[in-house]
């Protein structure tokens, strides 16, 4: 059965080239940035602080919040991208990630050879992987360009691809940035009913979105965050209202 822990979960990334003589240093120090020194006594953003919740099968989870509180930085942590300085994670269950569409991805490698070794990755066969992949060119519309090293693809390539990828296998928690809703206006039409689909079919929904009317139509429980902190957790009706939104 799906489900995501955290207990007093924190992550902090090391800002390097600073030092304690540093005039940049000092400004930032006074700017309210979440500044602080680890135990190595190097400056680090404390990124996420103290962030504990449980969120069980069923559940369909709005991360909400100002640019920089932390809803994306809390997805790459769930997904694995990150690893936590202190407190305690349990994920259980298969994960689907639309977060990055680099994420997992080798810059090297051809787009049918990456969607193989995801299938792999997943547990399925090499013939289940090349028959994948046949599917995913099919609905990115690639063409020709599966064959080549995704290096050269574009930005609208690469999240066609890893919209592609995410969404032929429906995962246990399906983890989503909301700047995957907007991209190619014709491409996002052909791939509402799928997306739909995912969301509807995975057993936790968690996504990071600045649109109301996303969180409205397929959340029910919001958390709101502010400078790495969880502020309120609760509803959506209950936090938006309380958050004026």
């Amino acid at each position: 059965m799906a489900g995501i822990e955290a207990a007093e979960l924190a992550i902090e990334f090391p800002l390097y080239h600073h030092n304690a003589r540093s005039l940049k240093q000092r400004i930032l120090a006074s700017s309210g940035l979440r500044l602080k020194k680890d135990e190595d006594n190097r400056i680090v953003v404390a990124a996420l602080r103290d962030l504990t919740f449980t969120i069980g099968r069923g559940e369909r989870v709005a991360l909400v919040g100002p640019n920089g509180a932390g809803k994306t930085t809390l997805l790459r942590t769930i997904a694995g991208v990150y690893e936590p300085v202190a407190g305690r994670l349990r994920v259980e269950g298969a994960i689907g990630s639309l977060i990055d569409p680099a994420a997992g991805m080798d810059a090297l490698l051809t787009g049918r050879e990456n969607v193989i070794l995801r299938a792999l990755f997943r547990g399925m066969t090499e013939a289940q992987g090349r028959a994948l992949a046949e599917e995913v060119a099919g609905f990115a519309g690639l063409g020709d360009f599966l064959d080549m090293p995704i290096r050269g693809y574009s930005a609208g390539m690469n999240v066609r691809l890893a919209f592609a990828m995410a969404t032929a296998m429906t995962p246990d928690i399906l983890l989503m940035d909301e700047w995957f809703l907007a991209g190619d206006a014709d491409f996002m039409k052909k791939a509402e009913e799928r997306l739909t689909r995912l969301v509807t079919g995975a057993e936790i929904l968690m996504i990071a979105t600045h649109d109301m009317g996303v969180v409205r139509k397929w959340c029910t429980r919001a958390i709101r965050l502010e400078g790495g902190r969880i502020l309120a957790d609760g509803p959506v009706e209950q936090v938006l209202a309380e958050a004026g939104l």
